[in-house]
């Protein structure tokens, strides 16, 4: 066909994990690419169990069409989910949305123009930079250390950029597995409530913590409502749902994101909602999160026990809780360029350059996920990568 591709995807190039897992067809390859969650912490047996009910108590209601607003039960419930997390928000300023990814697409389709600036952690999520760039963002970067966000620097872009959005992840950060302190919670919030620029708290990791007190969320902290809330239920129940939520304070903001997501999906499917709903309500949540995390603090432990045989030029996060590690390697040692001859020897990685919002740089860096792999196979995967690197003249 001989068409016309419009200016917003000419060049989009599509998610860099997506395009390494066509990679990944051979069994052999042991993947630490991904971000999904561990095959057995998916639980179908219950879940059938929760859409069963929830079609026989309401199943006519369900199978029809919904409100964009979303399912009504699911509004409340997740409302009383997210005080664990300080975030202590009205029913009706949770929108339910099919992912975290969709509450960032409608928050962008609402606020940004063409040549807006965005303000994003360097390095941040890779979908999220996709999402951003589809609306034409441009990105100042935010400079980040082992406490996360350094509140001084966001401050000083703010001043020089005037940005209409702000885009953080607070804890056990995608790529990097760091968390922002709460000292820092409380002056970020102070910051975007002073200089009145929405800043998006993208929050999927927070529950899953093996070590540590946990943390407030920044919304907690939001004194005027500047701060967007994002959380995800598919790290802890099931990303297949694609069920999330977006805590907006905001009527007018979020009556847009409603209208933006009624051009899209006109709802989230009730009965993922539902479903999740029935969780939240079950009191079952909280000891299926307990058993997950007991399994992934083994994971990252391995994965970690492993990492600490490697040259002792490679440097790795070690954080308290998600499923990223994140490592640094040499200056002038390109972890992108190996990639493929990683994989011709069973094993995969993320590139640590793809989590950057300026391309082509860091290509010394990568992210390694171990919540999808078992202990046996992360061993063996490692046991690969450190040989690899041996074999590349790393000491």
């Amino acid at each position: 066909m001989r068409v016309q591709i419009s200016s917003r995807l000419a060049s989009i190039t599509g998610s860099a994990i997506r395009d390494i897992f066509k990679l990944l067809g051979d069994p052999s390859i042991i993947s630490f690419a991904g971000g999904n969650p561990a095959s057995s912490a998916l639980e179908p047996e219950r879940i059938a169990d929760f859409a069963s009910q929830a079609l026989r108590e309401n199943g006519r209601t369900i199978l029809q069409y919904g409100q964009t607003e979303g399912y009504a039960p699911l509004r409340e419930s997740a409302a009383e989910f997210f005080r664990h997390n300080g975030v202590h928000a009205d029913p009706g300023h949770i929108l339910p949305v099919s992912g975290s990814q969709q509450g960032l697409d409608l928050i962008c389709k609402a606020l940004l123009n063409e040549g807006d600036t965005m303000l994003v952690e360097d390095p941040t999520f890779l979908g999220a930079l996709q999402t951003f760039r589809t609306y034409g963002a441009r990105f100042a970067a935010v400079a980040t250390d082992e406490d996360g966000a350094i509140p001084e620097s966001l401050e000083e872009q703010i001043r020089l950029h005037h940005p209409k959005l702000i885009y953080l992840i607070p804890t056990f950060q995608n790529p990097t597995g760091r968390t922002l302190s709460l000292e820092r919670r409380k002056r970020i919030a102070e910051i975007v409530n002073r200089y009145e620029v929405p800043l998006i708290e993208d929050d999927p990791y927070c529950d899953l913590r093996y070590a540590g007190s946990p943390l407030p969320a920044i919304k907690s902290f939001d004194a005027q409502g500047y701060v967007l809330y994002l959380n995800s239920f598919s790290k802890i129940i099931s990303p297949g749902l694609r069920v999330a939520a977006v805590v907006c304070d905001d009527d007018a903001l979020l009556r847009k994101l409603v209208v933006g997501k009624q051009s899209v999906d006109v709802h989230s499917p009730n009965l993922n909602q539902a479903i999740i709903d029935k969780y939240l309500r079950s009191g079952l949540l909280q000891q299926h999160v307990e058993e997950i995390c007991a399994s992934y603090a083994k994971q990252m432990a391995k994965m970690q026990q492993m990492l600490a045989r490697f040259p002792a030029s490679i440097s790795y996060t070690k954080p308290d809780g998600g499923i990223f590690l994140w490592c640094t390697l040499p200056e002038g040692f390109n972890a992108t360029e190996l990639l493929t001859t990683a994989t011709k020897r069973g094993v995969a990685y993320i590139p640590g350059t793809h989590f950057y919002a300026q391309a082509g740089q860091h290509h010394n860096t990568m992210r390694l996920n171990f919540s999808n792999a078992s202990l046996e196979n992360i061993e063996t995967g490692m046991e690969r990568l450190r040989e690899l690197f041996i074999s590349q003249g790393l000491r």
